[in-house]
């Protein structure tokens, strides 16, 4: 094969790629995908050594990890020369701290001594020698498939780590501790560790996810203020527009500042709806709405929008041509063809000149739907309510809540998504998260005495609020089991981001989660037996039978 991948839910035939990515990843791609993550292997490694002789993990070399890591998300990057160039900056760091760490040895528990891995020692001298190595270095190189499927799925939850992390850090809010967690991390996967330690190690990534997405609420609510309850219109305007998808707040900002008073709109798309949430954006009379759905439907999206399209981070899929001379790209997202935007410099914004003096050369978007949308229930705002909520739940108005949070996805199965908020009982509140939402946020679903039966925390990040929201029921309810209370878990995966989130709620004691619509390709038969019996994880089924048993608290 050309090329074998399986880190998100459309692995083909539910094994893997083979030839090509069903994401649209050609395999060249994917193999310095695997390439970049194994010199980043090598860098923790040698962080670790030069630890152990005195150094300290910097801030530079951090940031490159995390940068490194989110650049081999699913749908984020797909320009080979982008890949090349992080590889050949990350061979040049590892380079100088194994230089550091010349006289250290590895402080790990297995005791691996002074031996140096081969992602410490190979060099190459062409880019031919790149692109071979590259093609051995993937997910098969570990030939038991337990050992495989748990250090595939640490370095899984490490991608959604290190992109909540990059967000952070674009907000100046930086934690080595969390870096230095992912150096661990890291490091273990090349460690010849016993299963035990490796599913201790997923545990810890979880612990590491909820401190990662905990720092970036802080910094997004300290920045932009806290999310509160917020009515975003569906329709257009007549100016002409620029469309932001992706996930980075700070990007939002800087293209609202660079566009006030030119006389150019911008709409969010798919996962940046919830920048409407956020009191500073709604300081722009030029945050005009939500165009569209989640990230599969870019292509008609795109298509009837007519002005620039702005990407952040993932989700991309293949680019059409028609569209592609206004993509735009930014951070660790890149396509080939897609003009790319630099780095803000210390202290400045990035450049967005390019893409508002485009904007004012297009046609208005065209309207594609109208209406309204209702969000901005993160942790803080539903907290504020909690006396109306403990009362709709102790009087029996609210029976169960239901967190149907993750991702959406192009697959037909997950029109379960749909069918399970539709059959949920009208005394049943959805709690949500992340581009899931986009499977019945339009539904006609009403309230529970004034209370949405849909409460839209935020992006796929914002699941943190939702494990605030439950830790402090549990508390207001006097429960001493996380699991006690009147919550389900019916949790839709796509990527990486998911995963960190899954590892997140595993972490503080969550069991019982449904997760769909097919349980991940790189779950071993032993692994997946593994979080069946100690945290009851299941895969989701049929839909009048799953609602049964969400009501039913099983």
């Amino acid at each position: 094969m050309s090329m074998f991948c399986y880190q998100c839910q459309e692995a083909a035939s539910g094994i893997g790629c083979k030839i090509r990515g069903v994401c649209g990843k050609p395999d060249n791609t994917a193999q310095l995908q695997d390439l970049l993550i194994y010199v980043v292997k090598g860098i923790a490694c040698c962080v670790e050594r030069a630890e152990a002789a005195g150094q300290k993990l910097d801030q530079a070399t951090a940031r490159f990890v995390s940068t490194a890591i989110f650049t081999t998300i699913t749908n984020a990057n797909f320009d080979d020369k982008a890949i090349l160039d992080r590889i050949r900056e990350g061979l040049t760091i590892r380079d100088a701290w194994r230089a550091k760490g010349a006289s250290g040895a590895c402080a790990c528990a297995s005791g691996c001594g002074s031996e140096l891995p081969d992602c410490v020692l190979w060099t190459p001298k062409t880019e031919a020698d790149i692109m071979s190595k590259a093609a051995v270095v993937g997910v098969l190189s570990t030939e038991d498939a337990d050992i495989r499927s748990l250090r595939e799925l640490i370095t899984y939850g490490l991608k959604g780590v290190a992109a909540y992390a990059q967000h952070a850090a674009e907000l100046g809010y930086e934690d080595l501790s969390i870096d230095r967690a992912i150096v661990e991390a890291l490091t273990a996967t090349i460690k010849d560790l016993p299963v035990s330690a490796l599913v201790s190690m997923t545990l810890k990534v979880g612990e590491t996810a909820v401190k990662t997405m905990a720092l970036l609420d802080k910094a997004n609510t300290t920045a932009y203020g806290k999310p509160k309850i917020t009515t975003v219109q569906l329709g257009v305007r007549t100016n002409p527009g620029i469309i932001i998808s992706g996930h980075d707040l700070r990007d939002m900002e800087d293209l609202m500042e660079q566009t006030r008073g030119t006389g150019v709109d911008v709409y969010t798309h798919s996962e940046m709806l919830p920048a409407h949430y956020y009191p500073k954006f709604q300081q722009y009379d030029n945050l005009a709405g939500n165009y569209g759905g989640s990230w599969w439907h870019q292509n008609e999206d795109f298509e009837s929008f007519n002005g620039p399209i702005l990407m952040t981070t993932n989700c991309i899929i293949p680019v059409k041509g028609s569209y592609l001379g206004r993509m735009f790209t930014t951070g660790a997202a890149g396509y080939p063809g897609a003009a790319h935007i630099a780095d803000r410099p210390a202290g400045g914004r990035k450049d967005f000149s390019k893409i508002i003096a485009l904007a004012k050369t297009c046609a208005a978007p065209r309207q594609i739907e109208t209406g309204t949308l209702v969000g901005g229930f993160a942790h803080d705002q539903v907290l504020a309510l909690a006396d109306k909520v403990v009362a709709a739940v102790k009087s029996g108005a609210i029976k169960r809540f239901v967190v149907m949070a993750g991702c959406d996805g192009r697959m037909k199965e997950r029109q379960y998504f749909t069918d399970v908020a539709n059959a949920l009982p009208k005394d049943a509140v959805i709690l949500t998260a992340g581009c899931a939402k986009y499977r019945y946020n339009k539904l006609p679903l009403g309230d529970i005495g004034g209370i949405p039966r849909v409460l839209d925390a935020g992006q796929c990040n914002d699941s943190f609020s939702l494990a605030v929201i439950a830790l402090r029921l549990k508390e207001v309810f006097g429960l001493e089991d996380i699991n006690q209370l009147p919550v389900s878990y019916d949790i839709a995966w796509y990527e990486q981001k998911a995963v960190a989130v899954l590892l997140a709620l595993l972490s503080i004691g969550v069991k019982h989660i449904r997760l769909g619509p097919t349980l991940p390709a790189f779950l071993s038969p032993n692994v997946a037996k593994v979080l069946v019996e100690n945290f009851d994880i299941k895969p989701t089924g049929q839909v009048a039978e799953d609602v049964a048993a969400i009501m039913a608290g099983r």
